[in-house]
């Protein structure tokens, strides 16, 4: 007898047993699941479900069956057989890559096999497989708990009371909700005639009454009205809502049906939201070396996305010869989240469109989800490529005279505070040079902001210093020193020509009208002087700055800031007050009794029109106990066109409070609804309280103590 054929008989038995042990965990609630798709889907899911779970437990018991088998064995002998000291492993090894000690033991293992009588299959799991029956044991309680509907007929009682005990009553009812196949969401139903949809999703009602009506229907708040079809005991009927609704049930009997208002709640199907990753910026300019555009979006929707695609624009030409050239390129996504998030990347060839200076290339993301008929379409805010154009060339003969600057840039005084405080941070990493470069740049800007506060006080704009300082660039500003040499040389040669001892020809030599503040602006000496104070701090922080010492500038920095604001907060022009000037009067037509040409003012001005004053006098109404005005309220609150969660709650609530008259609680209720609709109270002038009695006698003394004066 082969010495290896105890090791085969219990390879056998163990994957025997671990395929049973799967086979045990996996029927039972896959019993249960086919119970529940019988109930469910109408035999036809279950038809599905269970072969599919019987082929995929026999596959998962076939492998866990061969899996390791010859390892567990090993660890398994060794420690239930001490007479193969601990060598059970080299039972499975392959003998020609033994060594010759290893095959001497391997033999001797062999020879050990037949006397070992040994049960090495695993146990059974016993908590595992209890888990599995109680799981099964509910999923099979659920899908055999009988329906709520059809119920047995419900036969009337007959009460020698009087026909009250007949009343038409509600025994048994279910909602279906279908929501729209494109919202992947389950249908399901329940007993509740209240619910939360999704937008655009089929409701079925099935009502049971006793005694039976003749005719059933639901009335909603719009007005509109669906009639419901007898099937047998009970009644069907159905809608899809595209709105949140009110609604209640109306039946035609002998006895009426006394039932509440029911609400359903629409959520609406919102639009896909955009995120931009890539660029980071809305205008990006294009230095002419760049051959691709990468493009980084995310969008995300609550029910999935559909199409994308990339609206393109690439303008051409510059001043009134744009031309335009439009497409669309579509956009495959990266899914993140299902369809319900997803990224879409793309790169824009710049050579194929033939970029060229002065053009600029307009993208825009445009989405929409999965919403049938008509889809939620969301466009992302457009990105803007350019090119800039160069800048044209001075003209011919006239150097110095055109000049080509840039657009002023002026930053605010909090901004260069800012700047200060960042420079300051970074100092100590920064060599000597690139912090009195930086400073100086914040100098520039701190002049800038001096000279347009300066302009109100009359100041002039340093000569031609002021077109430098827009320009923000060296060589603008030499340029322009020399135009500002020129021109104090045309002003020396004009003043030569001027008369000895003539005031015009001095003012107009030495002086400057705008120098006068009277005569520049119109602000007054608080607001002159606060503005001098914080030119003064902006002259000390500009210069401490220019000169590569933010530290000293930054006290400066807030001071002027304070002026400023200072400034911003006083009283800015005065105007003379004039007097009210009436034409005389036509002495001929005095008391001649003629209207000709006298307009009849009556009805000039129009009165207020409130349409919340009906919600006004429902709440004082609600408050005093007085009959309210039910249907001037329920105008108010929009009647068939209340949509609005708000709106909704109110008129639940005066439903209730109409109803029941003497609820005090619905009162209160529909009294705290009404709260935040109320307008607010315009501002009145309140009577004066009565005097009391020491009031009252300092006033009745007072006409004594006037007619005692001489």
């Amino acid at each position: 007898m082969n010495q290896t054929t105890p090791l085969r008989r219990w390879q056998r038995a163990v994957s025997q047993r671990r395929a049973a042990i799967v086979l045990a965990l996996a029927l039972p609630p896959l019993l249960g699941l086919v119970g529940l798709a019988w109930r469910f889907g109408a035999g036809t899911l279950a038809v599905v479900v269970a072969p599919a779970g019987i082929a995929g437990s026999a596959l998962v018991a076939w492998h866990w069956s061969r899996r390791g088998v010859e390892s567990w064995l090993g660890r398994r002998l060794d420690a239930l057989a001490p007479s193969l000291e601990d060598s059970a492993a080299l039972l499975w090894r392959d003998a020609a890559a033994l060594t010759p000690l290893q095959r001497l033991q391997r033999e001797r293992l062999q020879a050990r096999l037949g006397g070992l009588d040994l049960d090495l299959r695993p146990a059974w799991p016993r908590r595992a497989l209890a888990a599995s029956a109680l799981l099964a044991l509910v999923l099979l309680a659920v899908a055999l708990r009988p329906p709520p509907l059809p119920l047995p007929s419900p036969t009337p009682a007959v009460d020698a009371r009087g026909p009250a005990a007949s009343a038409t009553r509600l025994v048994a009812a279910q909602l279906a909700v279908t929501p729209p196949a494109y919202t992947g969401l389950p249908a399901r139903s329940g007993e509740a005639l209240d619910a939360r949809v999704p937008q655009d999703a089929r409701l079925d009602w099935r009502l049971r009454f006793a005694p039976q009506p003749s005719a059933v229907w639901l009335a909603f708040h719009d007005g509109s009205r669906l009639d419901l079809q007898r099937d047998g005991d009970d009644w069907r009927g159905g809608r899809a809502l595209a709105a949140s609704s009110l609604y209640r049930i109306g039946v035609e009997a002998a006895a009426p049906l006394t039932d509440p208002l029911h609400r359903i709640d629409v959520s609406a199907d919102l639009a896909p939201t955009i995120r931009i990753l890539e660029p980071q910026q809305s205008l990006t300019t294009y230095d002419g070396r760049q051959a691709r555009w990468p493009l980084l979006f995310e969008a995300a929707d609550d029910y999935g996305l559909a199409s994308a695609e990339l609206s393109l624009t690439h303008a051409q030409g510059t001043g009134e010869s744009i031309r335009f050239s439009e497409q669309s390129v579509p956009l495959q996504g990266e899914a993140l989240d299902g369809a319900r998030r997803q990224r879409y990347r793309h790169e824009v060839d710049l050579a194929a469109l033939k970029l060229a200076a002065g053009d600029e290339v307009i993208v825009r993301l445009i989405v929409g989800d999965n919403r049938t008929p008509t889809p939620n379409i969301t466009r992302s805010p457009a990105l803007i490529l350019r090119w800039s154009a160069p800048p044209a060339a001075d003209a011919a003969g006239v150097d110095g005279i055109s000049q080509q600057v840039l657009p002023a840039y002026f930053r605010s005084q909090r901004q260069i505070i800012i700047d200060t405080e960042t420079l300051l941070a970074e100092q100590d990493r920064l060599d000597p040079a690139r912090l009195l470069a930086r400073s100086d740049a914040i100098g520039v800007d701190q002049k800038i902001l001096r000279l347009r506060y300066g302009q109100f006080l009359g100041e002039e704009a340093e000569g031609a210093a002021g077109a430098a300082v827009e320009a923000g660039h060296a060589e603008a500003d030499s340029q322009l020193g020399a135009l500002a040499q020129a021109h104090e040389a045309s002003e020396r040669a004009a003043t030569s020509e001027g008369r000895f001892g003539v005031a015009g020809d001095v003012l107009a030599q030495y002086g400057h009208v705008h120098d006068i503040a009277e005569a520049a602006t119109l602000l007054d000496a608080g607001t002159r002087a606060t503005l001098k104070a914080a030119l003064d701090a902006m002259w000390q922080a500009e210069l401490h700055l220019r000169q590569g010492a933010p530290a000293a500038a930054l006290p400066h920095e807030p001071r002027a800031l304070e002026f400023i604001k200072q400034a911003q907060q006083a009283t800015r022009i005065y105007l003379a007050r004039v007097g009210l000037e009436l034409p005389p009067p036509d002495e001929t037509r005095r008391l001649s009794g003629e209207r000709k040409g006298v307009t009849d003012v009556t009805g000039s001005l129009a009165a207020a029109s409130d349409a919340t004053a009906p919600l006004v006098q429902l709440w004082q109404a609600l408050a005093l106990g007085t009959p309210p005005d039910w249907d001037g309220a329920l105008h108010a609150l929009g009647g068939a066109a209340a949509t609005d969660a708000r709106s909704l709650d109110v008129l639940a609530a005066l439903d209730r409070a109409q109803h029941q008259p003497a609820c005090a609680e619905c009162r209160q209720r529909l009294r705290a609804a009404l709260w935040p609709l109320l307008p607010t109270p315009a501002a009145q002038v309140l009577p004066r309280e009565a005097a009391d009695a020491a009031g009252a006698t300092y006033l009745d003394a007072l006409p004594a103590a006037a007619g005692a004066r001489p």
